[in-house]
């Protein structure tokens, strides 16, 4: 029923939600038939489905790649992230972790579900990596090391001021954006970018998960996990858990609203890094995310909802993004659109409206500046198109025959 439901209230997203369903079915008939390579992208798809739809997009030579550069750092962050393992262990594991992907045999059992079962068979990605060019190997090897020491370095230094913060994000997810860059480089499709503006690109979308991820985050067994920096949540809270509480919503949501507004600095550098792209596939992989990112600060700022559970994009705009996001009038038009919603919300007695609001004002005036506005297909915001009560129904039994798993994890 909550199929049903969503698409009456969005007819819009019908078709992008079905073309989604089918392109994710296509996907899993096109698993490569050799034993490394058939385990990588499969379980791509287990780890991060949203992930698994997006690399379509990329040529298969790079796309190979992609593949294993994502895979190697979500089993490097599959270390990190479980809190089980005795420091004394997981430190040289992180620190070492550039080389163990050379290593046809290593193999490390820790995580959970599929990130346990990633873990467990590492060697078959370690196969496949071996396979690729070596300009792809050294340049997932040193972000591999980089990103290992930056995560080792943390493990005995908490996020405490907004430079930590950035420091950290820069470690996680900027020298992705930068490694992202290298391949694309390497694949000889793309110019090399400033390191500033890859950093902003992972930096973008790590703070929008942690912001998003702040209840799963803090309730983390056996011990919590905590990344968002007490040079801002100690203005609103004496403990950080605090904030969970209903009791505390006000001072909650005016954190939340505070880190929201630390994230926006990002975006014009984001805007800046996908218009320089050549590439019309490596444009789309890039672009939708970054796009998913606005859109969820947006629904995540002034909501309380983010300390009660999760707060994500419906399937059926993301579908539509997905589907829409073509050119980079699509990408302003998003940016502006999901701003300006944002924008409804600023609360003038927030103690962060004014810096908010121009931030917000900073990424509109970047899109409007453009003149590509009346260019784009993509519309986050539109009339609805009429459809047919019947129409609606034959796709509806189309959705549920395709989705018989929740269709993304982002």
């Amino acid at each position: 029923m909550g199929m049903v439901k969503a698409v009456l209230e969005h007819p819009e997203d019908l078709i992008p939600l079905t073309k989604m369903m089918m392109t994710a079915e296509q996907i899993k008939r096109q698993i490569p038939p050799e034993p490394h390579w058939g385990f990588a992208y499969s379980m791509l798809q287990k780890v991060s489905r949203s992930f698994a739809l997006v690399i379509q997009q990329l040529d298969a030579d790079l796309r190979n790649a992609v593949c294993i550069f994502y895979l190697v750092l979500r089993a490097l962050d599959t270390v990190e992230d479980d809190t089980s393992i005795p420091v004394d262990i997981k430190v040289p594991i992180l620190l070492e972790f550039h080389k163990h992907i050379y290593d046809r045999d290593w193999h490390f059992s820790c995580g959970t579900n599929a990130y346990k079962v990633l873990m467990d068979k590492f060697h078959f990605i370690s196969i496949a990596f071996l396979e690729l060019g070596k300009s792809y190997q050294e340049a997932i090897e040193d972000v591999t090391l980089r990103m290992g020491a930056g995560m080792a370095k943390f493990m005995f230094k908490e996020v405490e001021t907004v430079d930590d913060y950035d420091e950290y994000c820069h470690y996680v997810a900027g020298l992705v954006g930068l490694g992202l860059s290298k391949l694309f480089h390497a694949s000889k499709l793309e110019n090399v970018v400033p390191d500033f503006l890859s950093n902003s690109m992972g930096l973008f979308l790590q703070k929008t998960n942690i912001i998003r991820d702040f209840l799963e985050d803090i309730n983390e067994m056996p011990k919590s996990r905590t990344f968002w920096p007490w040079q801002i949540w100690n203005k609103y809270a004496n403990k950080l858990e605090d904030l969970k509480y209903e009791e505390n919503s006000v001072k909650a949501v005016q954190c939340l609203n505070d880190m929201v507004t630390n994230a926006l600095v990002h975006a014009e550098d984001c805007l800046k890094y996908l218009s320089n792209l050549k590439t019309h596939s490596i444009f789309r992989f890039c672009a939708i995310p970054q796009i998913m990112a606005i859109g969820t600060l947006a629904l995540c700022y002034g909501n309380e909802e983010v300390f009660r559970g999760v707060v994500k994009m419906r399937r059926g705009l993301t579908a539509r993004i997905s589907d829409q996001t073509r050119s980079m009038a699509d990408v302003y038009g998003a940016f502006y659109d999901f701003s300006s919603l944002l924008e409804t919300k600023i609360d003038e007695k927030d103690p962060n409206a004014i810096l908010t609001r121009k931030r917000v004002d900073a990424i509109k005036k970047a899109c409007v500046s453009t003149g590509l506005l009346n260019k784009r297909g993509l519309y986050v915001v539109r009339k609805r198109a009429m459809y047919s009560s019947v129409l609606i129904m034959v796709v509806v039994l189309l959705l549920a025959i395709f989705s018989a798993a929740p269709l993304m994890k982002w």
